[in-house]
């Protein structure tokens, strides 16, 4: 009988939970914590992030946060709404017909206080924040009109993040919205190893427009709409229930929210009258940046942020400001194709060169001075190289080092450069090629680690779409310098050609190799990346259909590493 009566009353806590989860859904609440190691300060982020372009920064309305709070308490009780005053229009300016604002504007002590804050202890910020408003205004507003919500809300954004891209709080918010990783997700965001759409100035404003609109249909109250993007929709549900009141203000005068959620709609109020007339409270002086704009090109993965500023006759700087989202200055290795955002009225040069560009990995010295007490094995480590490496470029015959000696470290850097249209491709062959064929239990770490370059251009050199499957026999292209001591000992090397791997020249990244049937009419050609059946048949002097029918292919899908029967015809 007590089994039966303890199961029942299992069951029946069951469906109160089940209960209670169905009346709690509705917007994701934007304070929901991540489990997930992505949204770790930057000392646990992947080391690609201590670039400075791209380096996750602290929110700079969080740094002043206790600040503000103090002031905010000091100013007693929140008032009743009765004794607020609504703002209107300045009557003297008859020529204004539409409001000055579309967000409901009311003036008490708390938004007088974030009024005397932003033009006094926070001015500097505060100015800060308006010049770089200058950069998305255009791009948000644009959001919040197709969405059919108040264009005022662009400040909310302020507030925020200080309309930074990529901020990130204590809290694990990031991006110019503040997303949390769950509610990012809910709202359409992809946030993996390689990108955090939350960062996306585009993606992230449209996520935030449908989440502020999704509150808003709930709540029907701005005022609310804000408190609970801040703090929660759930939290809010239980503040409304728990005053019985649907008025913030005067939930506000309760203990059923939190001051820094409170504090929220005083701050944006203050935030919009400051920003929409910037003169009357004295920012006579704010350069806005100039809007973000640009193009897409599709690429493949892996491709650097500097191989991109080569594309496009850019600065690198330009390139990662408009690419805020990769979290490794490299587009996603777990995409086959991703649009890569450009400078505007550069699309059409760099789709020019993307078949031509040419990368290869060179190897570039620093000095090392040998202090008291070190080893090569310690210096081999700090530099990650081997020690057979740093003996051979320093031409040393014993692993004792005195103090004071002078080394020389080498170091692996990738160089792009974008080769004369309709070079020769023996004129053109200036760098060396290195094929490597998998062998079993290898895998893209392994021979990263072999031959010194970084993996991910590995990826993108073949063209891999992930760089966790390769099978044994594939064959890998590797292009290195031939001033690379990697490639001068492979080339010499005699269990180079034991190991399946062989160094040949190559030519704006577009190979020719022979078979070994000398009597065969037919060239064999190593598929790169960039390549399409159009761009080789016009090599060839062919045509596609000849192409595919040479070698037996269904459709124009060709990958970099595929060898094509080809002959001139």
């Amino acid at each position: 009988m007590s089994t039966i009566f303890f199961r029942i009353q299992a069951f029946t806590a069951l469906i109160l939970l089940l209960a209670f989860l169905f009346i709690s859904s509705g917007c994701t609440t934007k304070q929901q914590l991540s489990t997930s190691g992505l949204d770790l300060p930057p000392s646990n982020m992947q080391q690609a992030e201590a670039d400075p372009d791209l380096a996750p920064v602290v929110s700079e309305p969080e740094i002043s946060l206790d600040q503000e709070l103090e002031a905010l308490a000091s100013t007693g009780a929140w008032e009743d709404p009765q004794t607020q005053a609504e703002v209107s229009q300045d009557a003297t300016e008859p020529e204004k017909e539409a409001p000055l604002y579309d967000f409901p504007v009311v003036v008490n002590r708390q938004v007088e206080m974030y009024l005397d804050l932003f033009q006094g202890k926070q001015r500097k910020y505060f100015g800060r924040w308006l010049a770089r408003s200058g950069r998305y205004s255009d791009l948000i507003l644009s959001e919040l009109e197709a969405s059919g919500i108040p264009k005022d809300l662009l400040y909310l954004a302020m507030i925020e993040s200080g309309f930074n891209q990529r901020a990130y709080s204590k809290a694990k918010a990031v991006g110019l919205w503040q997303f949390m990783s769950g509610t990012g997700r809910d709202y359409g965001l992809s946030i993996t190893r390689y990108v955090d759409e939350r960062r996306d100035a585009e993606k992230s404003t449209k996520a935030a427009a449908a989440y502020l609109k999704c509150l808003y249909d709930e709540f029907g109250d701005w005022y609310l709409a804000v408190a609970a993007y801040n703090g929660g929709p759930g939290t809010l549900r239980k503040a409304i229930k728990k005053t019985k009141s649907r008025d913030f203000w005067k939930i506000a005068q309760s203990r059923s929210l939190r001051l820094e959620t409170k504090r929220y709609v005083p701050k944006l109020i203050a935030a919009i009258m400051i920003a929409k007339e910037p003169e009357k409270y004295g920012f006579t002086d704010i350069v806005y940046e100039q809007p973000l704009t640009w193009e897409a090109i599709e690429v493949g993965p892996g491709l650097s942020m500097a191989a991109v500023a080569t594309l496009t006759n850019s600065d690198q700087t330009e390139i990662k400001l408009l690419n805020q989202e990769l979290r490794t200055s490299r587009t996603p290795m777990d995409r086959e194709r991703y649009l890569v955002k450009i400078p505007s009225g550069t699309k059409m040069l760099a789709q020019s060169n993307l078949p031509r560009l040419h990368s290869v990995v060179q190897t570039e010295y620093k000095t090392h001075i040998v202090k008291k007490g070190e080893t090569l094995s310690n210096i081999c480590r700090r530099y990650n190289i081997n020690t057979t490496t740093l003996l051979k470029v320093n031409t040393l015959t014993s692993r004792n080092l005195k103090p004071g000696t002078r080394l020389r470290i080498p170091y692996q850097n990738v160089a792009y450069r974008i080769l004369p249209e309709g070079m020769d491709a023996r004129i053109a062959a200036q760098d060396d090629l290195i094929l490597h064929t998998v062998k079993r239990g290898e895998t893209i770490s392994k021979i990263s680690g072999r031959y010194q370059v970084p993996a991910e251009l590995i990826v993108a050199w073949n063209g891999l779409v992930n760089m966790h499957k390769i099978s044994e026999g594939q064959q890998l292209a590797l292009y290195m310098s031939s001033t690379s001591p990697t490639a001068r000992s492979l080339s010499s090397s005699s269990t180079a050609a034991n190991e399946s791997s062989m160094l040949v020249l190559s030519d704006s990244r577009k190979q020719l190799v022979s078979q070994n049937n000398q009597q065969n009419p037919y060239t064999w050609y190593m598929v790169r990346s960039g390549d399409s059946l159009w761009t080789i048949s016009r090599k060839f002097n062919t045509s596609p259909d000849r192409i595919k029918r040479w070698n037996n292919l269904k459709s124009n899908l060709i990958h970099p590493g595929n060898k094509l029967k080809l002959k001139d015809v």
